[in-house]
């Protein structure tokens, strides 16, 4: 491995792991941030996205060798005290484990559904701009073997730090792409095949009586206002039943409901 101490918080070759807060809010430019072993594991074996380096704790360094060797062998892994990072990262990184990704250049939903197997199930998402609730509906399509998760221009990045975290990597395993216009991704699915679901509390059809087509895309919207009223007009809207007095859930964990439910692995 290509291990390379750190002791100078403002060494300029760890220069993008400065202040990660504040870079959270004003971007990277074209990278994003790992954080933790599952994550750095992932980023290195999918292959999905490319890795820059990595920024190890030098008490965690003993415990990732395994996974750091799956990096090619001139990757940098540079290593500092537990001072020195925090004053990289700009507080207290308890973890000690970072890592640098390159997001690449994005392909457009239309042709990563082209692209999707015969018996797929996609997850569409409208306006989600939480990212935790991001973060929880790709671990949610990461264990219920989701294809795709297809997002509009108005959600949220699903590389950004948190979201990563809170998805315990699967942001970087399962494959995403952005769409602009809804209504004219609403059609080139029809038009592929697929059978459109709007999760929905005033859904017609209770999700238990809702059987599986062989390709489904499963609509989710924010919470609160939900699908705008126009995309729920042309969609077939399935309900979570619930007791009495209560209608709704937070979509992360409606998300696990309805995908467990289609699911057929």
């Amino acid at each position: 491995m290509n291990l390379i101490a750190i002791d100078d918080p403002e060494d300029p070759r760890v220069a993008a792991y400065l202040d990660i807060r504040e870079r959270d809010l004003v971007g990277r430019q074209g990278r994003f941030v790992a954080e933790g072993k599952v994550v750095l594991d992932l980023l290195l074996s999918t292959g999905r996205f490319a890795a820059e380096s990595a920024l190890i704790l030098e008490n965690r360094l003993a415990g990732l060798q395994a996974i750091l060797r799956k990096a090619p062998s001139d990757f940098p892994v540079y290593v500092a005290a537990g001072e020195v990072m925090d004053r990289i990262a700009g507080f207290h990184m308890h973890r000690g484990v970072l890592a640098i990704g390159v997001r690449g250049d994005p392909a457009p939903a239309e042709l990563l559904v082209q692209d999707l197997p015969r018996q797929a199930l996609a997850v569409v998402l409208v306006g989600i701009s939480n990212h935790d609730n991001m973060g929880a509906i790709f671990r949610n399509a990461a264990a219920f073997g989701a294809d795709a998760v297809l997002l509009d221009r108005t959600c949220c990045d699903p590389l950004y730090r948190k979201a990563i975290r809170v998805s315990v990597g699967a942001a970087l395993k399962v494959p995403f792409a952005s769409f602009n216009d809804t209504a004219a991704f609403t059609a080139t699915l029809d038009q592929l095949g697929f059978s459109q679901f709007a999760l929905s509390p005033r859904g017609a059809t209770d999700i238990r009586d809702a059987e599986r087509p062989s390709r489904l895309a499963l609509y989710l919207g924010t919470e609160g206002e939900g699908l705008p009223q126009e995309l729920l007009a042309r969609l077939h809207a399935v309900r979570i039943a619930m007791a009495e007095g209560f209608d709704s859930l937070n979509v992360a964990a409606a998300s696990a409901i309805a995908l467990h439910h289609f699911s057929n692995r």
